[in-house]
């Protein structure tokens, strides 16, 4: 999924900081590394480009679509189609399981065109690479941070889409399971065609993405130039 970033700005009204991105492109099939301090905005940017939150002033446009010209319901939709995100607290539904909470996705897209033995697969799949075969009758409350990750990661990835945005997806990991998420999610992204966007405050593991964005000159009490690196 193709992105762009115009005229971008949100305010913080309680602190007075804004984030200002004056122009950002991603192309389709790019992987983009996230870095900066905290408070920095990343976790806010990553909202505001799937529409969870509105900015102030500008636009994104994912694809074909501008996000200012949806309504609510219609930006849900798009997230629901088109957006893998792994959030920083998981978002697992507790009263599921593991099976269950991956193919969350699948149960409330009305349009994927998935069937269900399809899906199960594809779960197995997945499960299998982040070696959650063994948990997938465990409920979130008997589960590790780090197996909950693995989970969220799952879902995130279960119907392969144009767009997948993880926060922090490796904070709850040893060294070993990081290197294999940050692996799994660069490798899912090269065989769908999808773009990948990774918030991480571990700069060990930003090798191998095609883009390292620094946050740190996005935030100010003046709005600042966009600066890749």
């Amino acid at each position: 999924m193709d992105i762009r970033i115009e005229n971008l700005l949100f305010c913080w009204a309680h602190s007075g900081f804004e984030l200002s991105v004056p122009l950002l492109h991603l192309e389709s099939g790019v992987s983009a590394a996230i870095v900066g301090p905290s408070g920095s905005g990343k976790t806010t940017f990553l909202k505001l480009l799937t529409g969870i939150e509105q900015v102030d002033k500008g636009d994104v446009q994912l694809g074909e679509t501008w996000l200012a010209k949806l309504n609510g319901n219609q930006r849900r939709a798009l997230r629901q189609r088109s957006i893998g995100y792994v959030f920083q607290d998981f978002k697992l539904i507790e009263y599921l399981n593991v099976e269950e909470n991956i193919l969350t996705p699948w149960r409330l897209s009305e349009t994927s065109g998935h069937s269900r033995a399809n899906m199960k697969a594809r779960v197995s799949s997945l499960m299998d690479r982040l070696g959650l075969v063994s948990l997938k009758h465990r409920y979130p409350g008997k589960l590790s941070q780090g197996e909950r990750q693995r989970t969220a990661i799952a879902r995130a990835l279960l119907l392969k889409p144009g767009l997948v945005i993880a926060d922090e997806p490796t904070g709850n990991l040893d060294p070993d399971n990081k290197i294999l998420v940050r692996d799994l999610l660069l490798s899912e992204i090269t065989q769908q065609g999808a773009t990948l966007i990774v918030v991480t405050h571990d700069r060990s593991l930003i090798e191998g993405f095609d883009r390292v964005i620094d946050f740190a000159d996005f935030q100010s009490k003046t709005p600042v130039k966009a600066k890749t690196i």
